[in-house]
């Protein structure tokens, strides 16, 4: 078994409010220089057998047509190392 991770996130000109609330929020915390947040979003697709060039074109497909919305969102494919 192998798991390939999609992380989802915003297209830099898009505006992010809820990166922009995270960081507002940080001084806060009593926590300094973090200058800006981004928020996004990350599935983990588990897959049957290796993840081969075939297997990660289908994650790359569902990312495209599925988990991401390409108009205002970038997305990456990559695989995970799994215990077992």
């Amino acid at each position: 078994m192998a798991r390939v991770v999609v992380d989802v996130m915003l297209k830099p000109e898009i505006l992010d409010p809820q990166g922009q609330a995270i960081a507002a929020a940080v001084p806060r915390l009593g926590v300094t220089g973090v200058t800006a947040v981004r928020q996004g979003k990350r599935f983990e697709v588990d897959l049957e057998g290796e993840a081969d060039d075939a297997a990660l074109e289908r994650v790359r497909h569902l990312a495209e047509h599925l988990l991401a919305n390409p108009v205002i969102e970038d997305w990456t494919v990559r695989v995970e190392e799994t215990d077992g």
